[in-house]
């Protein structure tokens, strides 16, 4: 019999998170973000759920040739563009868009000689200080892309640092705004743009040709920040629900210690659950005493520092538990955002560090 760990990856509820990008993008067309393995969800299943995307964007270009040979006909972008020259042929050969975001990729791009045109998408850096031109430099950027033959439509883009937030003290989404707008200026002609990730859809209302949403489409929040929305109210579902079991029980009096360090001592007569699931799976090791687990339904806690292959949860809230009953990690009855946030991280990872070990079923409902 195979462990009983498990990841459902719920193709409904991607395709419902998406419609709900659609509606907050005010008429600008959707890139479905599936950087990652579509953020551990595997790409098969991200381009079933996002059938209805204008186009797929990721940052690694073999899983964009493996998009094609899968069978996705429209648009995909490398949202940090080609890293070598002997990525152009390539991207030309599966037509493929690529930022552009430094001037060693535009000196890349004015020595190749490729057989059809590339579209690319020009990135202004209006703060966040990752990738891309300044607006002072952003018209010289374009002027050279622009006079090269084999680079077809050119679409402004940038990324906001700070849109989640509700008063961010440093580089607020007005200041970055106000900068890509200058820089836009300064081009002096209309120019698409690419603005928006998920914080941008679900928190402000701007203008744009292109959105760019990620972590909404797998139904957690952009920032899982304490006090923040919770995806269930921004109409989001969960995407992933990892399930286990309970595979041993231990019965320890006041006194007695759980697991590796002997981190966690009980106060009193405890039950504990031993449940099949561990940080070789993708489970935070760091995650705290009393990170919310399921256990048949009811919500109890990790006891104990998480195993390689196990971890620990008190059963004490849940008495009739047994060897065999059902423990949900994350997902639906128990959101990722609160695994996340009482282990010191964010959703993105915990989905993204899904382990290959772990058998994944997609259901369609």
């Amino acid at each position: 019999m195979p462990r009983p760990l498990i990841a459902t990856i719920h193709l409904d509820a991607m395709q419902q998170n998406l419609a709900r990008a659609r509606a907050c993008a005010r008429g600008a067309k959707v890139w479905a973000v599936v950087k990652a393995n579509a953020y551990g969800h595997g790409l098969e299943q991200a381009m079933r759920g996002f059938a209805d995307a204008d186009g797929l964007a990721l940052v690694e270009v073999d899983y964009a040739e493996r998009l094609r040979e899968l069978g996705w006909t429209k648009p995909i972008l490398l949202l940090e563009g080609f890293f070598d020259a002997s990525d152009l042929p390539v991207m030309a050969q599966y037509g493929l868009n690529g930022s552009v975001h430094c001037e060693e990729q535009i000196a890349m791009l004015a020595a190749a000689r490729l057989p059809r045109a590339i579209d690319v998408h020009l990135k202004m850096n209006t703060g966040m200080n990752r990738l891309g031109f300044t607006p002072q430099a952003i018209a010289a950027a374009y002027a050279r892309l622009r006079a090269m033959p084999h680079v077809g439509t050119i679409t402004l883009m940038t990324h906001f640092a700070n849109a989640d937030a509700a008063a961010p003290t440093r580089l607020p989404l007005a200041q970055q705004m106000l900068r890509f707008e200058a820089g836009v200026a300064s081009i002096g002609t209309a120019l698409p743009r690419s603005l928006c990730n998920s914080a941008g859809l679900l928190l402000h209302h701007l203008d744009s040709d292109w959105v760019r949403p990620g972590i909404m489409l797998y139904g957690g929040t952009p920032s899982g920040a304490p006090g923040g929305t919770s995806a269930q109210a921004f109409g989001l579902l969960p995407t992933m629900t990892l399930r286990s079991s309970i595979i041993g029980i231990q019965e320890i009096a006041a006194g007695e210690v759980v697991g590796y360090g002997s981190r966690y001592e009980a106060a009193g007569n405890i039950k504990v659950g031993v449940v099949a699931c561990g940080y070789a799976d993708g489970y935070p090791r760091h995650a705290p005493d009393g990170t919310p687990v399921l256990v048949d339904g009811v919500r109890t806690g990790l006891i104990g520092r998480v195993s390689m292959d196990m971890l620990m949860v008190d059963l004490t809230r849940v008495p009739g538990a047994r060897v065999g009953s059902s423990v949900t990690l994350w997902g639906q009855g128990m959101p990722i955002d609160e695994v996340a946030m009482a282990a010191g991280t964010i959703g993105y990872e915990l989905m993204c560090a899904l382990a290959p070990r772990v058998p994944v079923i997609v259901a369609t409902q």
